[in-house]
């Protein structure tokens, strides 16, 4: 007879999870495994809600596992460590992305990229090695190898700080990967929400020119007067978009629904790059002739991998690059889940676990 999540590891652990797909939330009783060799124990301080924790908990995508307890934006204090742990010691702050295993020895992780090894085992929703379901941040104790540990900057906000290990890592990756990090460069960010924000701070931490494009105008204030935009869009006026076209080097797009990608590629200069970072449920159309007559590039990217995921908490504390997020408590979070359904948030629900979360 198979154990209940409870029983599976010797560890006793609790927190937030939904058990189908009503997607519903309520405390659950859970456990891990006890502190390998090369195993790093903490306890968790705070964990960001991330849009695709909704869509999991609410079996979206049609591949979620139950009982789900969400969370990859995940900071804490290392408690214990195993014997051949070098990276950090009990005391240190940590964070864990997206990302808690991957074969270690494919292609991509050779290079730096475990997030796109074949053997990829996602921080929640993925089975472990020991064929166990892996939980996430929702809870008051993580247990992760070290390799997949992020070592958090010394005086950088925990709290503000945690979206940055899925948002963060989300715009920062394709910026830098796709040479979009130029100075003077000019890079459109489509959308702007708990991505899209944060992507407009890192181009201009890069130095380059940025213009927010969006459906509403009711942004353009936030956009310019707060995050530091050099211009805004309305996507949905014609005129605008006309005379924006062929301006920009690249584009960031960060909307996860449905939506035209003619008019965004209008705005791209020849050899221009958009990158999708969101993820709608639909399929896009995608019109080739623009593509063809500019020699532009439509490409994709998903999180990064370690190294770079360290690179970019560095380069973010280095700079001052902090998400707006919204500190809830964790039996706050059905209700921040409604919200976000509404975008009603801005522009990152946070969760402080160590306050808020308790054993029933």
């Amino acid at each position: 007879m198979a154990k209940s999540p409870e029983t599976e590891h010797p560890v006793k652990v609790f927190g937030w999870g939904s058990r189908d797909p009503s997607g519903v939330f309520n405390p659950i009783k859970f456990s891990r495994r006890t502190t390998g060799e090369h195993d790093v124990q903490f306890k968790v301080l705070y964990c960001g809600v991330c849009h695709t924790d909704l869509h999991m908990a609410k079996n979206d995508w049609g591949f979620t596992q139950y009982p789900l307890i969400p969370g990859h934006e995940i900071v804490g204090e290392v408690t214990e460590i195993g014997s051949k742990v070098e990276k950090v010691k009990v005391g240190d702050k940590v964070g864990v992305g997206c990302l808690v295993g991957s074969c270690r020895q494919c292609d991509q992780c050779t290079s730096d990229l475990e997030n796109y090894c074949p053997k990829v085992i996602w921080t929640y929703g993925s089975v472990y090695t020991d064929g166990t379901l892996a939980h996430g941040g929702y809870s008051n104790l993580m247990v992760v190898d070290e390799h997949f540990i992020v070592l958090w900057p010394e005086n950088f906000p925990l709290d503000i700080g945690s979206p940055l290990l899925c948002a963060g890592i989300t715009t920062y990756s394709p910026l830098r990967y796709f040479g979009l990090d130029k100075p003077g460069m000019n890079i459109g960010v489509v959308g702007l929400g708990g991505l899209g924000h944060v992507a407009v701070k890192f181009a201009k931490a890069f130095g380059t020119k940025v213009t927010v494009i969006s459906t509403s105008i009711n942004k353009k204030k936030e956009a310019i007067e707060k995050l530091g935009a050099d211009s805004f869009l309305v996507s949905r006026d014609p005129e605008e978009m006309k005379v924006a076209a062929g301006t920009l080097d690249g584009i960031i797009d960060t909307v996860s629904a449905t939506h035209p990608l003619l008019a965004l590629i209008s705005l791209l200069k020849p050899h221009g790059k958009m990158v999708l970072v969101g993820a709608p449920a639909q399929p896009l159309e995608l019109p080739v002739f623009p593509l063809i007559s500019g020699k532009k590039i439509i490409a994709g990217s998903g999180v990064g991998g370690m190294k770079e995921t360290q690179e970019m908490i560095d380069f973010a504390a280095k700079h001052n690059i902090l998400p707006d997020v919204e500190i809830i408590p964790i039996d706050y979070i059905n209700t921040a889940m409604d919200r976000l359904a509404k975008s009603d948030v801005k522009y990152r629900f946070v969760i402080d676990i160590a306050k808020s979360l308790k054993a029933e």
